[in-house]
């Protein structure tokens, strides 16, 4: 059994809040303060140098966004670029101009039906242009956008949704507006039948009840969870802006590069996609069913490593920019990409906004790790005793600072469990227990070690899967590997492309780790299966192997 981290030893005693009292504004506004000094107590016992680099290390850069709200630079661009293309879907496309009139009009139309800033409505469709206005308009009220793939998503999980987020109004398309099992009295909107009708020349703009404030909610997510029910996380515009809107988050993109949304409108680096482009003036290429075609042509591919793995980079001679996160990315795709391009390699929660730490990689560096905390954030490597681990040292990644969303909605003993007072900035600071291993380098780099429900024991020894995954992945040929628990005495692994030599991989392990973490067997599979959200499908490839769906 691993053993878990008791941070509550090294918290100081206070209470804890709920979800639904976290959700409530408690953060000044305006730019991010100076940061209080670290707390003497919890670098008592490293030397003195140590204690410095984790001074360095641990913290992010200060920077102040741009703007502290998420939409308000797509207004700007609407105003003073209103014909420069906002986006393309399917040989149509939308400018700036008609985007912020056609969200302008829905969220007027919201607002009668009744939303208020504060509230939460349903974007209940698929990729499209529609699902930008939608955005817009939702953000505009003061509201938060809840995204599900319309296409996708159970019937039991959008009922689920629709009930803990409170929602009331649900967007959608005509083509769904008769198969969304929605539950009675929430009202249905067809976004499509708004964009459609003709807009006045002079048409007015829209004006919220009250201002939008940073601490209001922007999205609302529901991850996948590990009970089988999906959690929602509410992303605040003080979260999102602090990504979006500083260096290197923003990932360069300006007005007139493109950029690929190929990912589900669920996911939260669709997020990244979607407002990262808008917000900085660009054209986004909503993708329909070819994801290849959407990304063809575009400056910036934001996705997961499996996704990318399926694009061929010889088809994407524009590229200028790819950035990764979601899951480990193997790294000789890094390499292959970071060749042509500005590539990042980063990692990060739904519940620290997207992403908290970016790498920009370079093939020749020794090492692919997953960077630095980005501006305002900070990361903690804690031992078992909530203690900060010396550089080298394995322990636990807890995340603070700005990205840090403020809990689970309707689900305070969840929140109690993931969420804790953060000692080292103090105040009212959360931080969030990602349950990832890492440890710092010695250049003050975080290597990504896999995650602690990934640490099993076999015949007894502890053994980490991805890094016999790692391993299988240095196997000449190999593109991707992902290994499992098969029971309590031996591993399996599946490795892509099936061409893979699976005796040599079995013996690449053996010479590279202790004979209890080398697979009983290697399956060999032209490609791994793949979640809707686009990472690796643990529970499919577990069926594969006939050990039923639990990972």
């Amino acid at each position: 059994m691993t053993e878990q981290l008791s941070i509550g030893a090294a918290i100081p005693s206070q209470a804890r809040r709920t979800a639904d009292d976290t959700l409530r504004d408690h953060r000044p506004s305006g730019p991010p303060a100076r940061r209080p000094p670290w707390d003497p107590a919890f670098l008592a016992h490293l030397p003195r140098d140590q204690g410095w680099l984790l001074h360095q290390f641990g913290q992010g850069p200060v920077a102040a966004p741009s703007h502290p709200c998420i939409h308000h630079p797509v207004e700007e661009f609407a105003a003073a670029l209103p014909d420069a293309t906002a986006a393309e879907h399917e040989g149509r496309s939308l400018t700036y101009g008609e985007l912020d009139a056609q969200a302008c009009r829905l969220a007027a139309l919201l607002t009668e039906q009744g939303v208020r800033p504060g509230d939460r409505v349903g974007l209940f469709l698929r990729r499209s242009l529609p699902m930008l206005v939608g955005i817009l308009a939702v953000l505009k009220t003061g509201a938060a956008y809840v995204p599900q793939d319309a296409e996708q998503a159970p019937a039991a999980q959008v009922e689920h949704v629709v009930r803990t987020a409170g929602i009331t109004v649900v967007l959608t398309t005509s083509a769904y507006t008769e198969r969304l099992a929605v539950p009675a009295g929430t009202r249905l909107v067809a976004v499509d039948k708004v964009c459609e009708e003709p807009l006045t020349r002079c048409a007015p703009g829209f004006r919220p009840l009250r201002p939008v404030q940073p601490d209001d909610v922007c999205y609302v997510l529901f991850t996948s969870g590990t009970t089988g029910r999906p959690n929602g996380v509410a992303v605040t515009h003080r979260n999102v802006c602090n990504l979006l809107l500083t260096s290197p988050g923003d990932l360069g993109i300006r007005p007139g590069w493109r950029v690929g949304q190929i990912l589900n409108i669920a996911f939260d680096m669709a997020a990244w996609e979607i407002l990262g482009a808008l917000v900085h003036g660009a054209t986004l290429v909503v993708r329909g069913t070819d994801t290849a075609a959407a990304v063809r042509d575009a400056d910036v591919i934001i996705a997961t490593p499996s996704v990318l793995a399926t694009l061929d980079p010889g088809d994407c001679a524009r590229v200028r920019v790819v950035a990764v996160a979601g899951e480990p990315c193997p790294r000789t795709l890094a390499d292959t990409w970071a060749r042509r391009c500005t590539f990042y390699n980063g990692c990060g929660p739904t519940e620290t906004t997207i992403v908290n730490t970016l790498q920009r990689h370079c093939p020749t560096a020794p090492s692919l790790t997953i960077g630095r905390p980005t501006p305002n954030n900070t990361v903690y490597i804690l031992d078992p005793r909530g203690r900060l681990c010396a550089p080298g040292e394995v322990g636990e990644m807890w995340a603070g600072g700005d990205g840090v969303s403020d809990g689970y909605l309707s689900a305070p003993d969840l929140t109690t469990q993931r969420y804790a007072p953060d000692p080292f900035l103090g105040g009212s600071r959360l931080m969030f227990r990602t349950r990832d291993l890492g440890r710092w380098t010695t250049e003050g780099e975080l290597e990504h070690l896999g995650r602690t429900d990934d640490q099993v024991k076999v015949r007894g020894f502890r053994v980490e899967l991805d890094a016999v995954s790692t391993v299988l992945e240095s196997v000449p040929g190999c593109e991707r590997a992902v290994t499992l628990k098969t029971d309590d005495r031996t591993l399996m692994s599946f490795v892509t492309p099936a061409a893979v030599d699976a005796e040599a991989a079995r013996a690449a392990v053996a010479d590279a780790l202790p004979y209890y973490c080398v697979p009983a067997v290697v399956h060999r599979l032209s490609h791994l299966p793949q979640t809707d959200r686009g990472k690796v499908d643990k529970a499919a490839l577990r069926r594969l192997a006939g050990l039923g769906g639990a990972a």
